[in-house]
């Protein structure tokens, strides 16, 4: 009759709901009902109820084994973590340099800069040397910053020949002190690369980290490679022209600094790998760089604990 199958069809239900209940109370089934409810235990779906509240694995879902790899780097490391991480990813049977490239791509797109600045001649005779164009590009190699600069002093000598600057450029110039804040700020925290670096931080009024400053003119490995001296005084442009196989600064109007700047970043990631490494064993662990207001960076390094006294005396 209609009434004992409804009564069969209710005991049925009541059997199949006693024995969801039962699965659902040993985590073997997420709870009916629940948006957003916890996920089952990894393997678990894999796992099929028989009557009685037995589970036997089921063959079309079989998980799947995990992989251990190394922990990404944040974009917040310092840099003798970062040659650490190159030295235990170059590690023997650690994958090399192709788990380097893969494990800290992202972290090197926003960590490493390289820059390259050019320079006139102001004061007496124009022997002193004032930033005019400043250039900054990624690690790709992609150009981030690229503006000209009017110096302090009035310009001397142009020095179009070495430069690229001429009359014309200076027309739409920004200030040093509003070109020095905002490239300064580029470089707060940056690993910087660059090619006799040293005369593009004089030239910001400026001094970087020693530890997060790579220049292409102090590589060993570099000069290996193209078979110079490791003493030896060596020209970005006879570096590009044997190692990287392509002619820089030609020409008789002047150095690009987005070429040059790209141009260190070519060579620098040429040995990167291998010189992180080696540095992972020399550098000292670096504390932290203390949370400051940006706005108040370009201020700071022009305070006088900043400069030594010899050369304050040269007239920077």
């Amino acid at each position: 009759s209609p009434q004992g199958r409804s009564k069969k069809k209710s005991r049925k239900h009541q059997r199949f709901m006693e024995r969801r209940a039962l699965l659902e109370q040993k985590g073997l089934l997420s709870p009916r009902g629940r948006l957003g409810g916890q996920q089952p235990e990894p393997g678990l779906e894999a796992l099929t109820a028989l009557p009685g509240g037995t589970t036997v694995p089921r063959c079309d879902k079989v998980p799947k084994p995990t992989r251990t790899v190394s922990a990404p780097l944040s974009p917040s490391a310092s840099p003798d973590s970062i040659a650490r991480h190159h030295s235990v990813l170059l590690a023997p049977g650690s994958g090399g340099s192709r788990r380097v490239r893969a494990s800290s791509l992202l972290l090197r797109l926003g960590k490493y800069v390289a820059i390259d600045c050019e320079m006139v001649g102001t004061g007496p005779q124009g022997r002193l040397s004032e930033l005019a164009r400043c250039s900054v590009v990624n690690y790709e190699g992609d150009v981030i910053y690229d503006k000209y600069v009017q110096p302090e002093l009035p310009i001397v000598d142009y020095r179009t020949r070495w430069s690229g600057i001429t009359k014309q450029h200076m027309k739409n110039a920004i200030p040093f002190k509003a070109a020095q804040a905002e490239i300064l700020k580029i470089l707060k925290d940056k690993i910087v690369v660059g090619h006799a670096i040293h005369n593009d931080f004089q030239a910001l009024k400026y001094f970087h980290p020693k530890d997060r400053t790579r220049d292409t003119s102090q590589i060993p490995l570099l000069k290996k490679r193209a078979g110079l001296p490791v003493r030896a005084n060596v020209s970005l442009k006879n570096l590009a022209r044997q190692l990287l196989h392509k002619k820089i600064q030609v020409g008789c109007k002047g150095h690009s600094s987005v070429e040059d700047a790209q141009t260190a970043m070519e060579l620098y990631r040429l040995v990167e790998v291998q010189w992180e490494k080696e540095l992972a064993h020399s550098l000292p662990p670096r504390p932290p760089s203390p949370v400051s207001d940006p706005s108040a960076d370009s201020s700071q390094y022009l305070d006088d604990q900043y400069w030594p006294t010899d050369l304050m005396a040269g007239g920077l």
